[in-house]
């Protein structure tokens, strides 16, 4: 009896969740793989994201949206009428967050960038990416319809956090940003944005002290969050003034930099040599660590877009290039090649040191935290560079376990929303990643999605890079 009634409840919480979700336009239902109003995964692996080990022969129970119940196949009891879906010998693990996903790509000309509207969602769904800050724009009105259109169940694609158009100071490289005038300036640019929707703010490279100082001031006045991709300031100066994530890590700390000036970017090749003879070990970066650790200054890694610069990487995968223009994968396999023919670069050393400083903040207490960032020359396409972030923080040292925490959890916790996502457990808003294989024993399955489930809604991963295929 008692089943039976929780059966009831579950069933009456589906219908009146579901009435509230927005229908989903024909083209989005057409992606579709599962749409029920209670199902289950039965005899599945679940990676929980929380750092725990990979449980075996489990059932997920979802309904409304959410999961009602998650545990071993022999004690989670299927509510009667819900759709059993038994997939052993796969895995699901959350949604991932990316930290570090934009909806633009290099367009081929330099620092000249076009959003990915019809691409870069379906793609990042595809992935397995449910959840994405966007982390910087160029186009802030394009990433605020994005997002309306996606909740709104126009198009498909994952939640978006939406940050602001870039801070960004005289120098910037792209015609596409504004140039701060001033910390006044600063202050109005946060205000006009928190006002239009933006939920993150991103500073740049070319911002004064006074500048970032106005930015982190006004933005957390209105209880919201700054990032920042650095390099006229400091990691340890910007910690110290209240930023709260540092993007790309140590690649882009320039505070070893023998004679840095205030408020001015070195030269590319200086920060190059400055970091090429840094010791990762050493008492200067460790002591870095300490200070972004104790005044809880987040990290993003982005692994992917430095990789694509070290001669025989990536590996190559056919629907990566599938995915882009024609133009777009010459562009790409262009530069590729001529980057083959390279004799030990320095990129080589130090993106070896990037993957060292990334666990070593990690071990150190730091809140690590995962993107792609599809810049760069090309190559890193959305979805696609996040499952490589993945496989790239294994690569630095991380179990398969911990660096999938650390693209599901982290992600959530940074955003405050570990209440609904990041990790799978009853209540939490069914963001789950279905994978044919188990990415705890070879990380290299996480590339292997089958199905996307978002709120609940199973999305067919093939289908979604299908429809984005050479659009990138």
């Amino acid at each position: 009896m008692k089943r039976l009634l929780i059966a009831g409840f579950v069933s009456v919480l589906a219908a009146g969740l579901a009435a509230q979700a927005p229908p989903l336009a024909p083209a989005a239902r057409a992606l579709v793989a599962v749409d029920a109003p209670v199902f289950a995964l039965t005899h599945v692996w679940v990676i929980d994201g929380t750092g725990s080990p990979a449980k075996a022969d489990q059932t997920i129970v979802v309904s409304g949206g959410r999961i009602q119940a998650i545990g071993d196949a022999g004690s989670v009891s299927v509510p009667p009428g819900a759709t059993v879906i038994e997939k052993r010998g796969y895995t699901v693990i959350p949604g991932l967050v990316g930290m570090h996903d934009h909806m633009f790509y290099p367009e081929g000309g330099i620092g000249v960038y076009v959003d990915l509207v019809n691409a870069a969602p379906p793609l990042y769904l595809a992935g397995g990416v449910t959840t994405i800050r966007t982390t910087g724009t160029i186009e802030g009105y394009t990433d605020l319809e994005v997002k309306k259109a996606i909740d709104a169940g126009k198009i498909v694609g994952p939640k978006m956090h939406v940050t602001a158009p870039y801070l960004e100071g005289p120098g910037a490289f792209t015609m596409q940003m504004h140039q701060l005038t001033g910390a006044d300036d600063a202050r109005r640019m946060v205000q006009y944005w928190a006002a239009e929707g933006a939920d993150n703010f991103k500073v740049y490279m070319d911002i004064t002290r006074a500048e970032l100082a106005a930015t982190i001031e006004e933005a957390h006045k209105l209880g919201l969050k700054v990032t920042g991709h650095l390099c006229s300031i400091g990691f340890r100066e910007a910690a110290a003034m209240g930023i709260d994530d540092l993007e790309h890590g140590l690649l882009a700390d320039t505070e070893f930099v023998p004679d840095k000036q205030p408020d001015a970017c070195p030269p590319g090749s200086a920060r190059t040599k400055s970091l090429t003879a840094l010791d990762t070990n050493g008492p200067e970066l460790q002591q870095t660590i300490r200070e972004l650790v104790a005044r809880r200054v987040a990290v993003t890694s982005t692994l992917p877009v430095f990789e694509i610069s070290v001669p025989g990487r990536p590996p190559f995968r056919p629907a990566v290039l599938d995915a882009m223009s024609t133009d777009s994968r010459l562009r790409y396999l262009a530069v590729h090649a001529r980057i083959a023919t390279q004799k030990d670069p320095p990129i080589a050393t130090t993106f070896r040191k990037e993957m060292e400083f990334e666990h070593a903040f990690a071990r150190a207490g730091g809140l690590l935290l995962a993107g792609l960032d599809p810049t760069g020359y090309g190559g890193v396409v959305p979805g696609f560079g996040d499952q490589r972030e993945v496989e790239l923080l294994v690569e630095a040292g991380f179990a398969p376990i911990e660096a999938i925490r650390i693209a599901t959890w982290n992600g959530a916790q940074y955003l405050g929303e570990l209440d609904r996502i990041g990790s799978l457990a009853a209540g939490k808003q069914a963001d789950m990643v279905l994978i044919n294989g188990d990415p705890s024993a070879d990380i290299a399955d996480i590339e292997k999605v089958e199905t996307v489930f978002k709120d609940g809604v199973g999305y067919d991963s093939a289908k979604l890079i299908e429809s984005a295929k050479g659009k990138v």
